[in-house]
This record gives C-alpha cells, structure tokens and sequence, in this order.
C-alpha cells in the first residue's frame, strides 16, 4: 500500500472512531437536542425545568416552548412568541437569546418561584430581559407557568397630523444649476471634555444645529500625542441622536479603549453634516421622568408616542449635568419594543456609580426609527 492509501486508511479509522465516541458518549449540547428534537434534560427540580423552557427559547423552538407550559390555555402560541419578540418589527426581531440564567427565588413542595434571565444579541450590543416564573409539580416533574403580558390594545381613533417637514431637491444630472448643489447645515460643537475612565478615555460633549434646515450628523476624534502626532481617531456611532432639526441639540459619547488622557496633548475633533430630507414626526413624549440616587443610580420614566404610526425602535439618550452645567456623562437605552400609538413603554438609564453624586440635572432626547426611514 502506498503512503495516500495509508494515509486515507488512518483517516477513514478516525472518521469512524470518532463518530462511534460521538454516539455513545454525546456532548451536552448534543444530548440537549438529539436531532433537533425535544431536551432529554430531566425537569426534576423547579431550575431544570425553567432551564429547559429558557433552552427552547434560545433554539426559538416555540412550539415546543409552548406546550410545556403549564398556563398555556390562558392564551395561544403567537400570543407567547409576541411577548417574547414583539407584536410589530423591533430590535429583537432581528435578534437572538445568546443564553440564559436561572435563579431560585422561592421553594416548597410543590411549587416554587424561578428568575429566568434572557441575554439577548441585538445589532445594537446585548440586552437583557427578566421573568419571574411560577413553577408548579406535576406528578414527577415541574412545569412553567408563563407570565404572559398581553398585547397592549390601541383603540379607534383619529389622530391629526400638524407637523414640519423638510423635503430636499438636488440637481439633475440635466439641470443647469452651476457647480452649486444644496449647501450642507452649518453644526457646531457647543461643549466637549475628555473623561478618563478605567476602560479608557472618552471624550463628551454636545453638538448644535445652528441651521433653519435638518441635519445628518455625526463626530468624530483624533487624539494627538505630546509631538502633536495624531495616534488614534474614532467616531461617534450609537451614543449621539444623528438626526437633528434645526436648532436641536444632541450629546456624543465617544470612546477610546485602553487610551490614556496623559499621553493626550490635544484633542482634534471633527463634525460632519449633511443635509437630509426629515419631518418632526413622530413626536414621543417623556414622562414620569426620574433621577434616582445612588446606589444603583439611574434615570427612569416612560415614553409615550404622540403619532398614530408605529415606532420600531427607540433610542434614549440622557445627558447629565453637574451643578455647573458641564457634561459629566452619556448614557443611552435601546427600547426593545416598538412604541404604538398613545401606549406608555418604560425606559431606564444606568448612571455609573461614581459618577452619580456629580449629577445635578439631565436632559432627554429620542431619536426613532420607523420601518420608513428615521426620525
């Protein structure tokens, strides 16, 4: 036999041994679901048969999901996947459960209360959603209850639309307009300080549409060392409202990991603006606004949309101030489910703990995303 024979021989041998080991002794994932099909783990205790169900909801099993619930009569299977990803398109209808957590809360002999925890992946960053599940003993194993949160009814109404709106025409490719197209909005940088943090350095600040028309806008930093040598450069992404009427203003949170302010001589910053087509419409609302101290510091309240169209996705921006009305910090919430017509949805912003005893006031601003375009 030659070397190739020998070789396709010993590989053949392996392919088998190792598909003969994988039968035998499966990994975890594996047993978990055996061809696709139901969790063999055992529902023996009040934890595994949550973490079961969490399981299922990670693998968007929901058929199964569902009829291991012990309540699923109280409502129908669409009913349990809508509380899970939302009735209309929203953050998490492109998203996933990366994994879950289960917590004991409450046991006896027959019933017992489980924490599941739902780390989601969104194309924003990670999410976490929390539910409290009663379990209950059926025979020789437990079963969930879903704590199901029915879908908010929006009634028949009429809502007028009275709004500003700013349409944009730009040259023809047979228009003799000159070499002159729409000029872009003038934006102005109206505060920015770096902060050093543990994970790096951050520069804050607040940026200002002095224009009578709408902009597109976005930052961006250039850090320049002690010979003035630029040494890294990074943008404004998800912690700036990109979409400003004219007159409005938005902060900008922009990170340098790992960066140091004391190899930082001077800091280049750069705005960008274009100008875009806008309305001011949908208008949402901020109420029941509230700083809480800390510990656990954090700024809560509930967003309410003014407009009779469906809102996807809503991004909440906090600005905080110290007594002097300089910026300490930005922090933001992606709200993972769409904002209907004249229904409260809360948000609630984290403050980091250090820096909460700073703060002296906030301001809010809501940048939307509707399936037509931005707001």
């Amino acid at each position: 036999m030659n070397k190739g024979g020998l070789l396709a021989g010993m590989l053949g041998a392996a392919t088998i041994g190792l598909v003969v080991i994988g039968t035998v002794w499966p990994v975890s994932s594996a047993r978990a679901y055996a061809g696709g099909q139901g969790l063999l783990r055992s529902s023996s205790t009040p934890e595994a048969a949550v973490q079961n169900l969490g399981d299922q909801i990670r693998a968007q099993a929901w058929q199964r999901a569902y009829e291991s619930l012990a309540n699923k009569a109280q409502f129908t299977e669409p009913e349990f996947v809508g509380d899970l990803m939302g009735y209309y398109p929203n953050l998490r209808t492109y998203s996933g459960v990366d994994h879950v957590e289960v917590f004991p809360l409450h046991a006896s002999d027959n019933d017992a209360e489980v924490q599941l925890k739902l780390y989601w992946s969104t194309v924003v960053g990670p999410s976490v959603s929390t539910r409290d599940l009663h379990v209950v003993r059926d025979g020789d194993h437990w079963v969930a209850e879903w704590p199901i949160v029915k879908r908010p009814v929006v009634p028949p109404q009429v809502i007028p639309v009275n709004y500003l709106r700013w349409d944009v025409i730009y040259r023809g490719p047979g228009d003799d307009w000159g070499t002159q197209d729409v000029e872009s909005p003038h934006v102005r940088i109206v505060d920015m300080h770096p902060v050093q943090r543990a994970e790096g350095l951050v520069i804050l600040g607040e940026l200002l549409n002095e224009d009578v028309v709408p902009a597109y806008v976005s930052v961006t930093a250039t850090l320049l060392g002690k010979d003035q040598t630029p040494f890294a450069t990074e943008g404004s992404f998800d912690k700036i409202s990109h979409l400003l009427l004219p007159k409005q203003v938005t902060p900008f949170l922009i990170q340098f990991p790992g960066a140091s302010l004391s190899d930082v001589q001077s800091v280049r910053m750069t705005p960008f603006s274009t100008l875009v087509p806008a309305s001011a419409d949908p208008v949402i609302e901020i109420d029941n606004e509230h700083l809480n101290p800390a510990p656990g510091a954090s700024l809560t309240g509930q967003l309410i949309n003014q407009s009779g169209q469906v809102v996807n996705v809503a991004h909440v921006l906090g600005t905080f101030y110290d007594s002097t009305g300089h910026v300490v910090w930005i922090a933001d919430q992606y709200v993972d489910s769409a904002l209907l017509p004249q229904t409260p949805v809360p948000f609630e912003i984290h403050i980091p703990e250090d820096l909460a005893r700073k703060v002296s006031s906030e301001r809010t601003v809501v940048a939307s995303y509707t399936a037509g375009g931005v707001s």
